[in-house]
């Protein structure tokens, strides 16, 4: 309901969430998993499955070409990572991974490249998610950061 409300209010967020989290120091209330040299990893606030996780750089840039080489290849290497740590501590059956580019594409915060990589199960998508517009998860945001917070901290 928080991200119904607030994505019904018309009102946006000031400032840039991945910014904000970026250069934060709490990476515990801000859930982010690991710090690499020109990107992060962190927890979607709102998933889609339990492990729904983020990758993004830590510059404020929009636009796929204005990546540097060292802000791709880190950030490539972290989405490896997530997929390692999800593999290991959740055992999906498969993944989706990419990004929105842009808000007609479905970017929520189309001005700071993300990517997502969320987990999936044979028959994740269920009776509710299809018909009943809402997602069930069978575990907590916070219970999926603690497993695989602690893959990222074994590496």
């Amino acid at each position: 309901m928080q991200y119904v409300q607030q994505a019904s209010s018309g009102v946006e967020p000031e400032g840039c969430l991945f910014c904000t989290v970026g250069a934060g120091d709490d990476d515990e209330s801000s859930m982010v998993l690991h710090r690499g040299e020109h990107a992060f990893v962190l927890m979607n606030a709102f998933p889609y499955n339990p492990g729904h996780v983020m990758v993004a750089p830590f510059r404020h840039v929009g636009d796929l070409e204005g990546l540097t080489d060292d802000e791709v290849l880190d950030a490539g290497r972290l989405q490896q990572a997530v997929v390692r740590a999800l593999r290991e501590e959740m055992s999906p059956h498969g993944y989706n991974v990419g990004m929105n580019l842009g808000r007609v594409a479905g970017a929520g915060i189309p001005d700071h490249l993300h990517w997502h990589v969320v987990p999936r199960w044979n028959g994740d998508t269920n009776f509710t998610t299809v018909v009943g517009e809402t997602r069930v998860l069978p575990e907590s945001i916070e219970d999926t950061f603690r497993k695989l917070r602690a893959r990222f901290a074994s590496d």
